[in-house]
C-alpha cells in the first residue's frame, strides 16, 4: 500500500544555504528541509567563510565543510538527527576559543572539556 506519494528512497540533498541560524538543504526531490544551526555545533561557532565553504558528498548524500571536518547527511537531515550537546564543548576546545590561563583551555591539564571529548570519541 502506498501512504505518500515521496518515494521511499534515500533523499539527496541539490544545494545547501548556510544563514547566521539556519542550514537548509534543497533536496533533489523538490523539497527543503530547514533546521537550526544550533544542532550543529560546529556550524554555529564557524565564521561565515567556514560555513560558505562546502562541498557535496556521495552523489548528494551529505554534505562536507572541509574548513570545520563536518559532515551532514541527508537521511540525517530529513530525520531531523541533532548532534548531541555535548559536542558543542568538544567543539570549543577544538578552536581553543577560550583565554590561555582558563581552566578550559585545552592545554590546561585540568581541562574538564578534554576529558568529555576523549570520553565521547573513544567510544
Amino acid at each position: 500500500m502506498i501512504t505518500s506519494g515521496v518515494e521511499n528512497s534515500s533523499p539527496t540533498i541539490k544545494r545547501a544555504i548556510v544563514t547566521e541560524d539556519t542550514l537548509s538543504a534543497e533536496l533533489r526531490d523538490g523539497r527543503t528541509i530547514s533546521v537550526p544551526l544550533g544542532w550543529f555545533p560546529r556550524l554555529l561557532h564557524a565564521k561565515q567563510r567556514e560555513r560558505a565553504n562546502w562541498r557535496l558528498i556521495g552523489r548528494g548524500q551529505g554534505i562536507h565543510w572541509p574548513d570545520l571536518d563536518e559532515d551532514i547527511s541527508a537521511k540525517g537531515l530529513s530525520r531531523g538527527a541533532v548532534q548531541r550537546e555535548s559536542s558543542v564543548f568538544a567543539e570549543m576546545a577544538r578552536r581553543a576559543s577560550f583565554a590561555a590561563s582558563s581552566p578550559f583551555h585545552p592545554s590546561s591539564p585540568s581541562c574538564a572539556i578534554r576529558v568529555v571529548a576523549h570520553k565521547l570519541t573513544a567510544r
